[in-house]
């Protein structure tokens, strides 16, 4: 765990400019190309801190990228939870009641229950729904290289691999196991389904521009793969691709949670190894090259503490 202060190299920016969408959904922009093509939802601001998301959908709506074929949306997800940003407690704007990230269950979203996330959640369903191919930029707390994570299916592995960058994947064999994320809502989440490939990429530590950087280029990436844009002309060489399989999700259970030495992200350890205690509940590694990804930098009971892997 870090409790440091963050270096600022991007923060918020007015979105006002973005609220009238053209879907009749506020903050929601689609642009048709009048060919046939697929459509293409590039999701930013599912938690309102990861501000790199927000920069790369600003950067297509304000170079006015439109598709050569198929339909566009951009949309900025969390915005209530994004406005509520205080430099002084930049962790506090993930979200407002619920993890937007979580709550795309069909039963919860058809449910009484109430929050500004699930009225959001409910407003965006059909922008979920209507898309062929999803990408949800998100960002990371600690300081790490960026990855990929989808669930295990072929048609999201394929594209993650062609798009080569960022070049580390977290595969979810199993689902997230803490809720139902927006990747895996309706037919994106049912691996028999026809339904096109929808990804998240993790671009880095919140609030450095080196993850705006990398949530733009996997935006543009994305799109160019499915023809939406022009390809650039100068590719990158292909780089080795390390992938992890999700074997848990570890959620915070007491206020004594600790982690036995401190963790950022991508560490290893042995099988039966102690990586953290949870007042009297013990996490050890499930297995050699146990690879922790995303450790909580401030254990909130009923939150994730960690996530562990294997490499593949």
């Amino acid at each position: 765990m870090s409790s440091s202060t963050p270096v600022f190299e991007v923060l918020p920016r007015d979105l006002s400019a973005y609220r009238q969408g053209n879907v009749g959904i506020d903050y929601v922009h689609r642009f048709e190309s009048g060919r046939p093509g697929p459509h293409v939802l590039i999701n930013a601001l599912t938690h309102g801190n990861e501000l790199c998301g927000m920069v790369a959908a600003t950067h297509l709506l304000d170079q006015g990228v439109r598709p050569l074929k198929g339909t566009l949306t951009v949309s900025f997800a969390n915005v209530a939870a994004y406005e509520s940003f205080d430099i002084h407690q930049p962790f506090e704007s993930r979200q407002l009641v619920h993890n937007l990230n979580r709550v795309w269950d069909p039963e919860l979203l058809d449910s009484s229950e109430d929050s500004p996330e699930l009225r959001r959640a409910r407003a965006l369903r059909p922008v979920v729904a209507a898309a062929d191919h999803i990408l949800d930029i998100h960002s990371t707390s600690q300081d790490v290289e960026p990855f990929w994570v989808y669930p295990a299916f072929a048609r999201n592995a394929s594209v993650a691999l062609a798009l080569g960058q960022p070049s580390v994947h977290m595969v979810m064999p199993n689902g997230l196991g803490s809720g139902v994320p927006l990747i895996q809502h309706g037919a994106h989440g049912d691996g028999a389904s026809a339904a096109g490939a929808a990804l998240v990429v993790e671009c880095g530590q919140h609030f450095h521009q080196s993850s705006a950087d990398v949530a733009t280029a996997a935006a543009l990436g994305f799109l160019a793969h499915y023809g939406l844009i022009e390809a650039p002309e100068v590719r990158t060489p292909p780089v080795p691709q390390r992938r992890f399989e999700l074997l848990a999700t570890l959620m915070v259970q007491t206020s004594e949670f600790r982690f036995t030495r401190p963790v950022v992200g991508f560490e290893r350890f042995a099988q039966g190894e102690l990586i953290a205690q949870d007042g009297p509940h013990e996490i050890r590694a499930l297995c050699d090259d146990c690879t922790v990804m995303m450790p909580t930098r401030a254990p909130i009971v009923g939150r994730e503490a960690v996530y562990l892997t294997r490499p593949l």
